[in-house]
C-alpha cells in the first residue's frame, strides 16, 4: 500500500475513532502524523514537526488571551453597545454591518485570520449581549473576510493573480473579485434567514435601559416598530435588580452588565480598548503578526492590573488549540509526503474536461478546509493548466471557481477563521457550536464546489 493512500485511510480512522470514543482528535492527529510520517514516510521528527502550525497556535492563544482579558473588565460588553448605538438599537442590521466591515477590511489588503481574529471576538459579544445565534454572527465574520478576500489588492486576489500570470493564463481581476464576493454574500444572506434573521428583524429596534444608579430621565419612545409588526419596547432606568429583569424580559434582550456601565469606560476598559486599537493598526497598517502583537498587547494589560486580570489564561479554548494544531500538523504531512499532489494528478488524468474541472474544485474545497487556502490555490493553479490548455473550459472561470471553491470553506472549524470563531465563542457553549459548525462546513465542503462549477464553469460564458 503506498504512503499516499495509507495516510488518506489514516485521517478517515482518526475521523471514526474521535466519533466513537471522546478523545480530542487533535491529539489522534498528532500521533497519526508521527506514525504515518516515520513508518510510512520515512520522515524524520524535524520534518513531522516543522509541519506543526507555529503562526496559528499563536494566534489562537494570544487572541484568546487578549479578548479574555477584554471579557473580564467589560471592554467587550461596551463595544457591543457602542455597535448597537451607532446602529440605532436596530438588531437586524447588525449582522449585514458586521459582514461589510469583515469584507472592507479584507478587500483592502488585510489578511483574512487577521480580520476573524480582531472581529470575532466583538462579534460574539454582539451575539451574547443581544441573543444573537452565535452562528449567525460568527458566520458573518467567515463569509464577509472571503467575500473582500480576491480583490486584487489583497492577499489572496494578488498570489492568484501571480500564479495565473507565472502560468500564462489570461485572468480577469473584476470577475474573480465579484465572484468571490456574490457567492459569499449568497452565503451570508441564507445565514441570515436560517440561523434567526426573521426573530432579529420582529424584534425590531432596541433601546436601551439606562445604567443602574443613574438619576438621567428615562429616554423617550423610538416611535417605530419592528418588522412582523412587532413594536419597539422602552425600559427606564432603576436600581432595582428585579426592575431590570423585567426591562431585559420587555425588550426581548439581556441588559447590559458590563462593569462602567452606558458608554462610560473605567481607567482599565480605555486601555483596554487602546490595546484593540494598537492591535488593529500594528496588523493592519504595518503588516505585523497578529499572534504576537496580540500576544504582546495581553502581557502588557495584564502587568497592568493583575488582580482584574487574574484566570485569563484559564479561559484561552486550550481543547480548541489541541484540535487545530493537530489536525493542521497531520495535514501538513500529508502535503510534505505528496498525498495532496497525488490526489489531484489522480483527478487531472480522468480526460473529461467538465468532470475534472468539478473534481479539482472539489480537492480545493476539501483540503483548503484542512489546510492553507493559499497553499492550495498556489499547488492547484498551475495543476489545472494542462486542462485549460486543452481550450475546452474559459481558464477565467476556471480559476474563479476553483478561488471560490478554496476560500468558502474557511468556514470549517479547521481553517484559521474557523478555529478563531470555535476559541472565541460566547453566547453557545463552545462543543455545540463546534458541532454546529462542523455540520455547516461539512455542508459548504459539499455544496460549494458544485456550486461555483455549476455557475462559473458549465455554462462556459466565461473566457
Amino acid at each position: 500500500m503506498s504512503a499516499e493512500l495509507l495516510s488518506i485511510l489514516a485521517l478517515i480512522l482518526m475521523f471514526v475513532v474521535a466519533t466513537i470514543f471522546p478523545v480530542n482528535l487533535g491529539a489522534l492527529a498528532l500521533v497519526g502524523a508521527f506514525l504515518v510520517g516515520t513508518l510510512a514516510a520515512g520522515m524524520s521528527t524535524d520534518d513531522i514537526l516543522g509541519a506543526f502550525p507555529g503562526g496559528l497556535f499563536v494566534i489562537l492563544v494570544g487572541v484568546t488571551l487578549l479578548f479574555a482579558i477584554a471579557t473580564n473588565n467589560g471592554t467587550v460588553d461596551w463595544l457591543v453597545r457602542a455597535a448597537v448605538h451607532l446602529v440605532r438599537g436596530r438588531l437586524a442590521a447588525i449582522p449585514p454591518v458586521v459582514f461589510v466591515i469583515s469584507a472592507l477590511l479584507t478587500a483592502v489588503g488585510a489578511p483574512a485570520p487577521a480580520v476573524a481574529a480582531i472581529l470575532a471576538p466583538i462579534a460574539f459579544g454582539f451575539a451574547a449581549e443581544y441573543r444573537i445565534h452565535a452562528l449567525l454572527i460568527g458566520l458573518m465574520v467567515a463569509h464577509g473576510t472571503q467575500a473582500g478576500a480576491f480583490s486584487p489588492i489583497s492577499v489572496l486576489g494578488g498570489i492568484v493573480n501571480g500564479v495565473a500570470k507565472d502560468a500564462g493564463l489570461p485572468m480577469d481581476y473584476l470577475v474573480l473579485f465579484l465572484a468571490s464576493f456574490a457567492f459569499n454574500a449568497a452565503a451570508a444572506v441564507i445565514v441570515f434567514f436560517l440561523f434567526g434573521g426573521r426573530e432579529l428583524i420582529r424584534r425590531g429596534t432596541y433601546v436601551p435601559e439606562a445604567p443602574a444608579g443613574d438619576e438621567s430621565p428615562p429616554a423617550p419612545d423610538a416611535g417605530g416598530t419592528g418588522g412582523g409588526g412587532g413594536g419597539t419596547a422602552t425600559t427606564t432606568a432603576t436600581t432595582s435588580k428585579a426592575a431590570s429583569t423585567a426591562a431585559s424580559t420587555t425588550t426581548g434582550v439581556a441588559a447590559p452588565t458590563a462593569a462602567g456601565g452606558g458608554l462610560r469606560l473605567t481607567a482599565h476598559q480605555a486601555l483596554t480598548l487602546t490595546g484593540i486599537v494598537a492591535l488593529c493598526v500594528a496588523v493592519l497598517a504595518f503588516k505585523l503578526d497578529v499572534g504576537l502583537t496580540a500576544v504582546t498587547v495581553a502581557v502588557v494589560l495584564s502587568l497592568t492590573s493583575p488582580k482584574s486580570n487574574k484566570g485569563a489564561v484559564e479561559r484561552v479554548a486550550w481543547p480548541t488549540v489541541l484540535l487545530i494544531c493537530g489536525v493542521v500538523t497531520y495535514v501538513g504531512v500529508l502535503q510534505e509526503i505528496g498525498t495532496v499532489d497525488h490526489v489531484g494528478a489522480t483527478v487531472a488524468a480522468i480526460g473529461v474536461p467538465l468532470l475534472v474541472a468539478l473534481l479539482i474544485c472539489y480537492v480545493g474545497g476539501v483540503v483548503s478546509a484542512f489546510a492553507s487556502t493559499v497553499g492550495i490555490l498556489g499547488a492547484l493553479v498551475p495543476l489545472a493548466v494542462p486542462l485549460l490548455s486543452q481550450g475546452t473550459l474559459g481558464p477565467v472561470a476556471m480559476i474563479a471557481a476553483l478561488s471560490v471553491s478554496s476560500a468558502i470553506v474557511d468556514v470549517s472549524p479547521f481553517s484559521t477563521t474557523g478555529a478563531l470563531l470555535v476559541a472565541n465563542v460566547r453566547g453557545m457553549p463552545r462543543d455545540d457550536f463546534y458541532r454546529r459548525l462542523l455540520a455547516y462546513g461539512g455542508a459548504i465542503v459539499l455544496a460549494g464546489p458544485l456550486a461555483a462549477w455549476a455557475v462559473l464553469v458549465a455554462p462556459g460564458w466565461l473566457g
